[in-house]
């Protein structure tokens, strides 16, 4: 069973932040910090993090790696999130990481992919952070600590820069936004995000025996995955249900379909009538084509 410790440290802002530490297995630990959860592979060879971490964070996640390998190396693969909540790197560059990003997602941030680059956000420059140097198109991976990490691009179903991350040996999953694990997905469809896609990309990765670890939020198993699956498929159907009735979105949203699972899923960053819009123009948008 996974166990959590629960560290304190001081945030740009001086004001103190805890970020809770969960070990999966011996050697993969999820840091939870204030953007999102880092999925950290640690060994003799070093660090592998993957997830959304904050510039906050950085100095107390680095201080708890050193505590658990000599080696300096460290990759960070920072996954695709709203180009509002970025924090770039994190500030990992700085301290002489690999530091790498999904092409489309890092073009989305600034990086200089294809045409000129964006000069980055104020926010950025305020943070003392930058954007990742390096990208990837398809598949990334690491032989790293007994361990084999594919990072496979996928389908839209967030977005279009939307990948699966999966540790062989640890039998851990992880996609960042595809999952959130604290409320109702978000469906960036000026990217390509779709739902269909997004269950699709989740369906096949349901046995009770897998570490599933989401955005934000606990690690759960295919269990808890599949309840979210299972969620997003029943308000889909009541939603194509009333759009066949030839209701309008404002009359879907005032059925209040997700009202079922509002309690466990309603606290996120979707709120559950921008979910159930959400779900409205997505399935719309998929008949007028």
């Amino acid at each position: 069973m996974a166990a959590a410790l629960v560290l304190g440290f001081a945030s740009a802002s001086n004001a103190q932040e805890t970020v809770s530490i969960t070990e999966v297995t011996p050697n993969v630990v999820v840091f939870a910090t204030r953007t999102g959860n880092v999925v950290a592979l640690v060994g003799p060879d070093g660090a592998l993090l993957i997830g959304t971490p904050s510039a906050d964070s950085t100095e107390r996640i680095s201080s708890e790696l050193a505590k658990r390998t000599k080696s300096p190396v460290r990759y960070v693969v920072i996954a695709p999130q709203d180009p509002a909540q970025s924090e770039g790197d994190a500030g990992w560059g700085r301290r002489g990481a690999f530091v790498a990003m999904q092409e489309k997602a890092l073009e989305r941030i600034g990086g200089h992919i294809m045409g000129p680059p964006k000069p980055p956000s104020e926010e950025f420059v305020k943070m003392g952070v930058d954007r990742p140097r390096i990208s990837f198109s398809e598949v990334m991976s690491f032989d790293l600590n007994g361990d084999a990490v594919h990072i496979v691009k996928q389908n839209p179903g967030y977005s279009d820069a939307d990948a699966l991350v999966h540790f062989h040996v640890a039998n851990v999953i992880y996609w960042g936004e595809v999952f959130p694990g604290d409320g109702y997905p978000m469906i960036d469809a000026t990217h390509g995000g779709n739902l269909d896609g997004l269950v699709k990309m989740l369906d096949g990765w349901t046995d009770p025996s897998r570490h599933i670890v989401p955005a934000r939020g606990d690690v759960t198993n295919g269990s808890g995955l599949k309840a979210f699956c299972d969620m997003v498929k029943a308000v889909r159907k009541r939603v194509q249900q009333s759009i066949d009735a030839g209701k309008t979105e404002s009359q879907v949203v005032e059925e209040h379909p997700s009202a079922e699972f509002d309690g466990k899923w309603g606290h996120g960053r979707v709120p559950p009538d921008a979910f159930v819009q959400e779900v409205y123009r997505d399935l719309t948008r998929k008949k007028e084509k």
